[in-house]
């Protein structure tokens, strides 16, 4: 390691220390940002998703006790009754997030569901996540009497309650509002966005090794083993685009009916830009599409749901070694000067307005709407060591370094070369500080995926 990237590890990590919060005099989480140039808004809280890469690097660094006291804290705020009241949180949800509050003496936590956020969307990664950084704990200490108390079982349950639900669908697919994940703006990703169900497939398999089999688990056993294998073939087979499959989808028939119906979701070929997607997509490479419904095929390239997608196996091994083929053979798009872009393309002009409802925030090729997040790189990192690719991250971890501290550890980076610090990005960003520090721990060591990584299911069918 040369002097400078220990120099820029060593101010990492006094920045992730420097983040950490306190309740009741215990370590519980870490503060979104420390911009010390704009004010906090609500980067002054813990969010469950951001807390996900610094809960990682401490678990690593054998620093368990503030994992435990969070996912301890964070279930204590779960809704566990009926909720009659459509303003009150549903039943099970986890919170977005939470933040230490001084009142009267006294000192609470105080948990937003969605319910202070922009659009006012309950989050549905968040419980997912919840439930995949449990699993990272038992297998990190060794600790499954954690995992086997009532109430972390009780907490388990009520999460996939809320997925396993009856609902209008008949899909194995989650259903869910846009804004519900890590874009929790609107970005046209009502539906089953692929971000969604690739932590729901990882959320389904850890929750297969998490919960006791007793009679109180027994229906949501069912549940899990009942919806895997229909989940993974649907995401496989019909998310899927490759060169072969568009081919396929270019001559759909519609108005098909019934159970050989091969055009299952009534495509139309003119909603899908084929010449333009037949020209960037390479012959070697693959990807599952953003989103699919009725008459939707949504194929922009969304990177949290394809790197999870691998690192969770829910992509099989040819599909994965596509994804990433892709990466490297359309580098310039989805790396550029900042791994990586959260969605290619972005939206633009007319379609931009429409579909994001002019979000000045979402502009083209800023924030979610086509901007660089550096937090993606530990998910690149594993993705690519699990696959035996990681020259992939080393070069992506390398041109993050020439930047990210020089930057202040920027939350976001626009432009469709991500060349320009995010215009509305905080520094100091904790999940950007944290993404570099575990992407580093997993090259130095790539034992350390047994966290977050899974092993191939047995069977698609």
């Amino acid at each position: 390691m040369s002097d400078r990237s220990l120099a820029i590890e060593e101010q990492a990590w006094e920045a992730l220390e420097k983040s950490i919060i306190h309740y009741q005099g215990k370590p519980i989480g870490t503060i979104a940002a420390l911009d010390p140039d704009i004010t906090a808004l609500n980067y002054d809280q813990c969010f469950i998703r951001d807390f996900v890469s610094s809960a990682f690097v401490f678990l690593i660094k054998g620093k368990s006790d503030i994992v435990r006291y969070f996912l301890e804290e964070t279930l204590k705020l779960q809704p566990k009754t009926v909720q009659l009241d459509c303003l009150k949180p549903s039943r099970g949800l986890i919170p977005a997030s939470f933040k230490v509050v001084h009142a009267n003496g006294r000192e609470y936590l105080k948990a937003d569901f969605g319910d202070h956020a922009i659009g006012r969307v309950a989050p549905a990664d968040a419980g997912l996540w919840w439930i995949i950084l449990l699993r990272a704990y038992v297998i990190a200490t060794g600790d499954k009497s954690l995992a086997e108390r009532s109430d972390f079982q009780e907490g388990i349950r009520l999460i996939l309650e809320l997925c396993l639900v009856t609902r209008f669908d008949m899909y194995p697919m989650v259903l869910v509002p846009d804004g519900a994940s890590m874009i929790d703006r609107r970005l046209g990703l009502y539906g089953h966005p692929l971000d969604i169900q690739s932590l729901y497939y990882a959320a389904l398999r850890a929750s297969s090794e998490l919960l006791t089999p007793n009679k109180e688990n027994q229906n949501i056993i069912y549940g899990i083993y009942n919806r895997l294998g229909p989940l993974l073939k649907q995401l496989r087979e019909n998310y899927w685009l490759d060169t072969e499959r568009l081919n396929v989808i270019y001559r759909f028939q519609v108005e098909e009916y019934g159970e050989e119906a091969l055009n299952q979701f009534n495509i139309y070929s003119d909603s899908i830009p084929f010449y333009r997607l037949a020209k960037w997509l390479p012959e070697a490479g693959g990807y599952l599409a953003g989103n699919l419904g009725p008459s939707q095929l949504d194929c922009r390239f969304f990177a949290l749901g394809n790197l999870m997608a691998i690192i969770s196996s829910l992509a099989d091994e040819q599909q994965c070694h596509q994804i990433l083929n892709l990466i490297e053979l359309r580098w310039s798009d989805l790396i550029g000067n900042m791994p990586m872009k959260l969605c290619y393309p972005a939206l633009e002009d007319t379609e931009w307005r429409l579909i994001t409802g002019a979000d000045p925030k979402n502009r083209p090729w800023s924030y979610h709407n086509g901007g660089s997040w550096p937090v993606l790189l530990w998910m690149l990192t594993a993705a690519a060591k699990k696959m035996d690719r990681g020259e992939l991250a080393h070069h992506a971890i390398a041109i993050a370094e020439r930047r990210l501290a020089e930057d202040r550890w920027a939350e976001y980076y626009d432009g469709p070369d991500g060349r320009l610090i995010g215009k509305e990005a905080r520094k100091y960003q904790t999940w950007t500080i944290a993404g570099y520090l575990l992407a580093k721990e997993i090259i130095a060591d790539p034992s350390h995926l047994k966290l977050i990584a899974f092993e191939p299911a047995l069977s698609a069918n």
